[in-house]
């Protein structure tokens, strides 16, 4: 009488599990910070006190760089991203898209921040509902409705596609947002910076400007970079744990 003994069953498969994203601090964020710190005191105690506004305007160096970096940078991405995933069906487009938007509503929210607190002591008012203002806290929620879009769907390919429209229709406020000041007369001044001509600033003021630009683009950059490495992170995670 032979026994025979059943093989063992094959161990099942154990995903690998994803490199964590922030094990140490990348270098480009130091950079970013500290071109961040050196450009802010550059402007607080290099750059000129405006002869009309006093002090306030010195608020003018965060709040414009963000507008700019939020609505030339950011929102652009958002498109851009989006518009490349609906054809490609690449995720890392998708990631793309995702991480500028939220990015994008870090700098609008400091854009309407910053806006009262110069406003106040210039126009003697928190808020108006000026053309511009109105348009920019359109945009941001328009922002935030892609992020919260993006949180309800959990089909992934279609929460790509859905959010990809939106973060297009998003982007094509920000000309009509731009040309607020030229279409519509209120408080808001006219550009001084992106404008055809010559940029109405004194050449310190130009320094201290150019400075705040670069500082706050390299912030961006640096922001994106942590979005991205994390929404990959989160989708490792999400694969290995349905091969678990």
């Amino acid at each position: 009488m032979t026994s025979s003994v059943a093989p063992a069953a094959p161990a099942p498969a154990v995903a690998p599990r994803p490199a964590a994203p922030f094990k140490a601090l990348d270098p480009f964020v130091a950079i970013a910070l500290v071109a961040l710190l050196g450009a802010m005191g550059w402007a607080l105690l290099a750059a000129p006190v405006e002869r009309l506004q006093g002090a306030a305007q010195k608020i003018f160096y965060v709040h414009v760089p963000s507008a700019i970096v939020a609505q030339y940078l950011a929102a652009p991405l958002v498109a851009i991203g989006g518009a490349l995933y609906l054809w490609l069906k690449d995720e890392r487009l998708d990631r793309l898209a995702e991480s500028a938007a939220e990015v994008a509503l870090v700098f609008l929210s400091l854009v309407l921040v910053t806006g009262p607190l110069w406003g106040r002591p210039i126009w003697g008012a928190w808020w108006t509902w000026d053309a511009r203002l109105t348009m920019t806290l359109f945009l941001w929620f328009l922002v935030l409705g892609y992020l919260v879009l993006r949180g309800a769907i959990e089909d992934r390919a279609q929460r790509g596609r859905y959010s990809a429209v939106l973060g297009i229709l998003a982007a094509i406020v920000v000309p009509f947002n731009h040309m607020t000041v030229k279409l519509f007369r209120g408080l808001h001044p006219q550009p001084i910076v992106l404008k055809p001509e010559r940029p109405g600033l004194s050449s310190e003021m130009g320094i201290a400007f150019g400075l705040a630009m670069a500082a706050f683009v390299l912030l961006f950059v640096a922001l994106l970079r942590l979005r991205m490495r994390y929404a990959a992170f989160r989708d490792e995670v999400e694969a290995a744990e349905g091969l678990a």
